[in-house]
């Protein structure tokens, strides 16, 4: 009897076209019915979900597509909670907060959860909660000597949070869709301005011309960073990402915007030149042409990385940042596997499964319209297929998958992974929301409907059908199917509204689209040891482990096998090394190795030094912070250099000490100085997130309930004259 049952669900199985009842993937077969109620039965080999009626609904041929519509609005009814909580925030008590909490496993409210996730669409859906939940994460400050004013909030973070991770600007992406309330875009051009006015201080370097601070969203650190920023992580403060980047140009376009709106034609102008010459910065810095991509981060002298991310990629070609030719290259440059595209490339053979080796539906969301921006159809099918296909697997819109499998948990002993994967993530629930709007009926930020439909979904989607609709609270969009569809890619003929209903009718176009990228190698080498650099009569002698390429003071050196010399220069000298392995691919980089005349002060300040030669130096400071951990907290200690030297005008560096491990070296800045001039040093203090009154609820360190605090034990003022010029082989 079993192996007739067997036999009959597997034929069934058989006939029931791909995509639409259900779908096969490694195996496994899972299925979606809907009774006479309009109920949803999602079922696989070990378990099932019933979906109950949801108010909104879409009509196609897949009741697999339909069904899963549903299934994400009921995910984001169990987000939608009336109190949230922490084990960090108030001893881990309910905070009252009619929001969405983050996902089963994250019952709380995160800056750049929420807020992507409000861009993706959840503002259509929910509009009060997405303001609700967005408010909460603005604050004013509660000490009075301090600048004074509203703040969108860094979470706790990497080296204890801001400047360290500088992406808290994302907030304004998901708070721009929800303006229509006055009090709430009165709060949000006050917190454009405070915040903005704040990175400017103490993140942006204008020599590079771009912000400081860690990419947006992947804080994991050694699973995207070189493995020693585990213990340290000044150089992540000191770099430069791609991402936070493209999102502190996206802030500046609508403080821009907001300006003109408060008729305020100075501060629009300023914003706007602000926005220009970062977004050329951007494209000057990241892009890497032997790549066809844009780099992930810099390291804080311009070291070049060859590492890369979907999210900050597809940002860039939303924003505007990437146009032309370059973001159709990039997109098409970034590899592809059968389960999705990966969050991070190339992946880390040393890493367990999170960021590293992963598909996460959210940016697979951004990456979807990065898609739609340059016309790619199998990208944009590609995206689509995947979210699906996660959400169908295991009954929920999960954080996070396996990059090979598609799995939610792969066993590896050590590298097992996802290491962490919570049911309804609100920000995967906003990503299905987005497949559905935007990917597939092609509903616009702006309400306007301009679908990009690849052709090879129309079997899926309309099946014998000649029309597929979908039901909002505010409309209805039916698309319809042309007679022939011989392209690639169907778009708007023409588009008939009467009331709150629009019609679309479809015509098929051929467009250049560039195949998936799938020969990529998976895995970057390993990073070599840190170079060995020995005084030899007017060199130094470089012992490295192999053969690697060499960098010097950021820029590339050459390679170099076992041993080699290196001339000795006036300045600081700062090697490290890759490795490239027989495909191409390069490492991260070793940790930095600097030698040169270096001078040392302790005592009190303020302190005195003299110039020994025209020029720029960088200064840093010896210091211990151990006012909590490496990954987390909100006690960064922030403060201000004020230097001023005889025959010149005050200079005022930010200077930035994150958790530490024992003493080590602060972030460090460049200041000019004329040969025998005497310079006065002096330390001003400047500001971290324990001084936002918010954080007055924070209980798991220091920093929260027990008061403001951004001390470190400061040791020697560090100087050291920066080379005049690149060093050559």
């Amino acid at each position: 009897m079993l192996s007739i049952a067997l036999a009959a669900a597997l034929a069934a199985s058989a006939a029931t076209p791909a995509w639409h009842d259900g779908l096969d993937w490694h195996g496994v077969h899972v299925s979606m019915s809907q009774d006479a109620q309009g109920s949803y039965t999602l079922a696989w080999p070990y378990g099932q979900r019933v979906i109950p009626v949801q108010p909104l609904h879409t009509d196609t041929a897949s009741p697999l597509f339909d069904g899963l519509f549903a299934m994400a609005q009921d995910d984001l009814k169990q987000d939608s909670v009336t109190a949230i909580r922490d084990g960090a925030f108030d001893h881990g008590q309910p905070i009252p907060c009619q929001c969405f909490e983050t996902g089963l496993k994250w019952p709380y409210v995160w800056t750049r959860d929420l807020s992507y996730s409000v861009d993706l669409g959840l503002w259509r859906f929910d509009p009060a909660r997405s303001r609700n939940g967005l408010q909460f994460k603005l604050s004013d400050v509660r000490v009075p000597s301090a600048p004074q004013g509203l703040y969108v909030m860094q979470d706790t973070g990497s080296g204890g949070s801001w400047p360290i991770s500088t992406d808290r600007v994302v907030w304004f992406l998901g708070a721009q869709h929800l303006l229509g309330d006055k009090a709430f875009a009165a709060d949000v051009y006050r917190a454009l301005g405070n915040t903005l006015a704040q990175d400017r201080q103490y993140a942006f370097d204008a020599g590079f011309g771009l912000y400081r601070g860690e990419t947006s969203f992947l804080d994991w650190r050694e699973q995207t960073y070189p493995a020693w920023t585990a213990d340290n992580v000044v150089a992540i403060g000191q770099s430069f990402a791609l991402s936070t980047n493209v999102l502190h140009y996206q802030a500046l376009q609508l403080a821009a915007s907001q300006a003109d709106a408060h008729h305020d034609a100075k501060a629009a102008s300023d914003y706007r030149a602000q926005a220009a010459t970062l977004k050329t910065a951007i494209n000057a810095h990241f892009w890497r042409a032997d790549r066809g991509l844009y780099m992930s981060y810099l390291g804080g002298d311009g070291t070049p990385y060859d590492t890369y991310d979907l999210l900050g990629i597809a940002l860039a070609i939303t924003s505007g940042v990437a146009d032309g030719e370059r973001a159709r290259q990039t997109l098409a440059n970034y590899p592809t596997w059968p389960a999705g595209s990966p969050v991070i490339w190339p992946e880390r053979a040393d890493q367990p499964i999170y960021h590293n080796r992963a598909i996460w539906p959210f940016v697979s969301a951004y990456a979807l319209r990065a898609a739609r921006t340059v016309n790619a159809p199998s990208r944009i099918a590609h995206e689509i297929e995947s979210v699906m296909r996660g959400a169908a697997l295991y009954g929920s819109n999960m954080e996070n998958y396996e990059l090979l499998t598609q799995g939610q948990h792969v066993d590896e002993g050590k590298l097992s992974g996802p290491v962490v994967n919570s049911p309804r993530q609100v920000w995967s629930v906003a990503a299905y929301f987005a497949v559905v709007t935007e990917g597939v009926f092609g509903l616009t930020e702006d309400g306007h409907v301009e679908p990009k439909l690849p052709t090879s979904l129309v079997p899926m989607l309309f099946g014998q059908r000649t029309s597929i609709t979908l039901n909002l609270p505010d409309r209805q969009i039916t698309l319809q199917l042309p007679a022939h569809h011989d392209g690639n890619l169907l778009v708007a003929d023409r588009a008939d509204t009467h009331g709150t209903s629009t019609v679309v009718t479809l015509k098929a176009i051929q467009v250049q689209d560039t195949p998936l990228r799938t020969d990529a190698p998976l895995y970057a080498p390993t990073a070599p040891a840190a170079p060995v650099l020995t005084a030899d009569a007017g060199s130094w002698h470089v012992q490295v482990d192999g053969k690697v390429m060499l960098f010097i003071n950021g820029q590339r050196h050459g390679s170099i096998d076992g041993n080699g010399q290196l001339a000795r220069q006036p300045g600081l000298l700062c090697v490290n090394a890759t490795r490239i392995d027989a495909q191409g691919l390069e490492s991260l980089h070793s940790p930095d190795i600097c030698v040169g005349d270096v001078t040392k002060m302790a005592g009190n300040w303020p302190r005195m030094w003299m110039a020994s030669a025209t020029g720029n130096y960088r200064v840093s400071l010896d210091y211990a912070n151990e006012h909590g951990p490496i990954n987390t907290g909100i006690t960064a200690t922030v403060k201000m250099l004020l230097i001023r030297c005889a025959g010149s005008d005050e200079q005022r560096l930010p200077i930035v000490m994150p958790h530490s491990i024992g003493v080590q070296h602060s972030t460090w800045g460049r200041f000019a100085a004329k040969a025998g001039a005497g310079c006065q040093f002096t330390l001003d203090d400047g500001f971290n997130m324990s001084y936002l009154t918010h954080f007055a609820h924070y209980t798991g360190g220091a920093g929260g309930s027990d008061g403001p605090l951004n001390q470190a034990d400061v040791r020697e003022l560090v100087i050291a004259p920066l080379a005049t010029e690149t060093t050559t082989p």
